[in-house]
């Protein structure tokens, strides 16, 4: 598969829909210049387009072997472009320098990991798992376990994991049975398994760090008896070198719909007698310092929505451009058009372009409000920006991802038979895009975090701040003095009202004991969300070319693209925002009506 790194779109939403370029003028992240990042993304655009992509197809093929011994091969390639990664310090952008990173923002870090996930998805899960981890071991870990196991994190030459899943504990986490037993010497031995766990064991980094929930003896019940514990496959010495092979294995390897080439193991603790462990932070306290790890991977999983959706779009516009069918309406030329020219095909194209584009911006908006959270330079600014993060980490996943399937199933479509077909490549996009709907919170999950909990911190204050800036961009667009641009604002306005609706209905409904109603529209008001977040992103965008072409200084058709995106989106996309008013506020009660076995016929 061949895969060219859209640096220009990514650099257009990093600064100048984000707002990184702003934030720079406040005296923030001066460090990250435009040429840097510049540099950065054009060199990372190498290492996705040279070396990941051409390694896609045939780990899709070939996928991951389990040895009777435990361990696990990897795909053809793998392990030497994992050390070309590792070579490249690609996984340290946005870590403190004291440990070995960059010091650049998270929104960077997240748009080389866009390249990364678009080029192989399945080869992108592994740094992912080790980003969350490196977060939660600085956020909880002692300083020992910071000075041991950080600096190999942060290059890559360790790898980490996150163990949550048991059989019988998916969602539910709390009733996870894994126990964890005190030891004399200050550790703990580790029994239990744990299912589906991506990248648990593999030969691309020299140690795998994983990061285990578990219960000590006596533990309360449920979630506030889950502890966490640090246990590495390799246990290392006081110098950090790995020693003796820990008592943890793969036991099996799951046989997936997509990313075949990720190993989602089966992991055994225990079956030599316990597996070492160290306890992270305190006890009974491990699932919200496994939070800390989650809420990274589901911003990075809202990113591969993105990843692997802009890598179905550059494979169903060059097929559009190639493929020659039929006449298009207006085509002038001999023989039949491109397909591209064909009006139900554009219409796809675009849908394809301005989705992707729109969540994109949500997920970089997201890691900056991270970013301003940490080095803001007042209390408020900092407060301010990390209510913005947590009320939007739910949108960039849950919609970002529903997003990521929807397009990838459009270049389906577009391929047609071809793309039916597992030689014609888009169907790989499809069954990859498939999963990140599920794991790290489900997006049903994702829609009643926004709703029970997003919507109602602090008294709503958040989500009025959004619906704010939103309105401000709006009004700008309608200020704008170009017709087209303000039409955009007009159609974002109309959807902001409905936003504010929506979100007002479902914080009264919680207010009023009604929350079963509130849980019910909790889905489709997550793609109401997501619709209003997406154009709100795109008016910001068009406002920003509109400024360029005024400067006569820009690429006039690239700029004019923008703004017939953000177009298109209001026409197609915030007209139907509306509609899912009435989903979302239409109560429980036709829901829970029927009898359920009355509907299995």
């Amino acid at each position: 598969m061949t895969y060219a790194a859209p640096v220009r779109d990514i650099r257009f939403s990093l600064e100048e829909i984000a707002g990184l370029a702003d934030l720079r003028k406040q005296g923030l992240f001066t460090e990250a210049s435009a040429d840097l990042i510049e540099q950065i993304l054009v060199e990372a655009g190498k290492l996705a387009g040279d070396v990941l992509a051409p390694l896609n197809a045939a780990g899709d093929r070939a996928g991951t072997q389990l040895t009777p011994d435990g361990s696990v091969v990897s795909p053809d390639g793998f392990a030497e472009a994992y050390r070309q990664f590792v070579d490249g310090a690609w996984l340290s952008i946005p870590f403190d320098p004291a440990i070995g990173g960059m010091g650049l923002p998270k929104g960077v870090a997240l748009a080389v990991h866009e390249m990364i996930h678009a080029a192989n998805m399945s080869f992108g899960l592994c740094p992912m798992l080790t980003l969350g981890a490196v977060e939660a071991l600085s956020a909880h870990g002692t300083d020992a376990q910071k000075a041991l196991y950080l600096p190999k994190l942060v290059t890559g030459q360790w790898s980490g994991t996150m163990n949550l899943t048991e059989p019988q504990a998916g969602s539910d986490v709390g009733a996870l049975t894994s126990r964890a037993e005190p030891q004399p010497d200050g550790t703990y031995k580790i029994f239990g398994q744990k299912i589906y766990i991506t990248w648990g064991e593999h030969e691309m980094a020299e140690n795998i760090v994983h990061l285990v929930l578990a219960r000590l003896p006596d533990a309360p019940a449920g979630v506030k008896g889950i502890s966490l514990f640090l246990v590495p496959k390799f246990i290392p010495d006081a110098e950090g070198k790995p020693g003796h092979h820990n008592d943890v294995r793969c036991i099996g390897l799951e046989h997936k719909m997509g990313i075949h080439a990720s190993p989602t193991c089966t992991m055994s603790y225990g079956d030599q007698g316990g597996a070492i462990g160290w306890i992270i932070g305190e006890p009974n306290k491990g699932l919200s310092y496994m939070f800390t790890m989650m809420n990274s991977a589901r911003l990075n999983v809202g990113l591969q929505g993105v990843a692997v959706g802009d890598a179905a779009f550059q494979k169903a516009y060059a097929y559009a451009g190639e493929r020659k069918q039929g006449r298009a309406e207006g085509w002038t030329e001999a023989g039949p058009s491109p397909i591209f020219h064909h009006a139900d095909v554009r219409r796809m194209l675009m849908t394809m372009k301005a989705k992707v584009s729109a969540a994109r911006s949500i997920c970089h908006m997201t890691a900056l409000a991270a970013d301003v959270a940490e080095q803001g330079h007042t209390a408020d600014d900092r407060r301010k920006a990390k209510a913005r993060e947590e009320l939007l980490t739910p949108i960039a996943k849950g919609w970002s991802t529903d997003m990521g399937v929807e397009i990838a199933s459009l270049g389906v479509q577009i391929h047609g038979g071809m793309g039916f077909v597992e030689e014609g490549g888009a169907a790989q996009f499809y069954r990859d895009a498939r999963i990140a709907a599920i794991y790290e919170g489900t997006n049903g999950i994702q829609a009643i975090d926004l709703v029970s909990r997003k919507l109602t911190m602090d008294d709503g204050a958040p989500v009025e701040a959004l619906i704010a800036d939103m309105r401000a961009t709006a009004s700008a667009c309608e200020q704008s003095g170009n017709e087209q641009v303000k039409w955009i604002g007009k159609r974002l306005s109309e959807a902001v009202d409905v936003f504010a609706d929506a979100a007002h209905w479902l914080i009264r409904a919680q207010a009023g004991n009604a929350k079963r109603d509130a849980l019910a529209g909790a889905t489709p008001f997550l793609k109401l969300a997501g619709d209003v977040t997406g154009g709100w992103t795109l008016a910001k965008g068009a406002l920003a070319a509109l400024g360029h072409l005024k400067s006569k200084s820009a690429d006039t058709a690239y700029m004019t693209a923008r703004i017939s995106l953000a177009g298109f989106f209001a026409e197609n996309v915030l007209a139907q925002v509306p509609g899912l008013l009435a989903s979302v506020t239409a109560g429980s009660d036709v829901l829970f009506e029927p009898e359920m076995d009355a509907l299995a016929g």
